[in-house]
């Protein structure tokens, strides 16, 4: 059996694991309610077209943060996975906020614990990510990951925010979770 945070695993199986889990960067953080699988043969991949300068940790070991800037805006957090020179990965799209609250308010400007989080952008924002957590492990500071706290309830269904690919049921989120960036149908 694989645990809970084998990133050397296909990325929609990392994905699915990694909800319930809690991250922290710099201590401020919280539980995974939703992410997305990406992987090379996927044409809404980063990776599809091969490495570029851009996408190149993609490639890279798995564990390891991959950063990159939406819309010219947003920081963006996904970890690497299957083994290095494939191009997978799991982006997190939200998290429930549980650590670092006051932090998380003053880079997002704004109170509620429900919007601090939801959404990739917003994750990136109110964790403090930049392009130079962009290559660093997980397993090490910066980040503290711990796997989910015993069974929970995931729900899947296509990705959201795409125009390729759509259809792939590569979206996972906390069943009933009001910190998601969209509600499941």
């Amino acid at each position: 059996m694989t645990s809970p945070l084998d990133f050397a695993a296909p990325s929609p199986e990392v994905a699915r694991r990694l909800i319930g889990a809690v991250l922290l960067v710099d201590g401020v953080g919280g539980r995974i309610v939703e992410t997305e699988a990406y992987d090379r043969e996927d044409p809404a991949s980063h990776s599809f077209s091969g490495p570029t300068p851009r996408n190149a940790t993609m490639f890279g070991p798995p564990g390891h943060a991959y950063v990159y800037r939406s819309y010219g805006i947003h920081w963006c957090l996904n970890f690497v996975c299957r083994e290095a020179g494939h191009g997978a990965g799991v982006l997190i799209r939200a998290i429930e906020p549980l650590e670092g609250m006051a932090t998380m308010r003053a880079r997002r400007g704004l109170a509620d614990a429900r919007l601090l989080c939801s959404g990739p952008g917003r994750v990136g924002q109110a964790l403090g990510i930049t392009r130079e957590h962009d290559g660093l492990s997980l397993s090490v500071p910066p980040f503290a990951l711990a796997p989910a706290d015993g069974r929970v309830g995931v729900v899947r269904g296509p990705r959201i925010g795409i125009t390729k690919a759509m259809e792939l049921p590569w979206r996972f989120g906390l069943r009933d979770s009001p910190f998601l960036s969209k509600p499941f149908r």
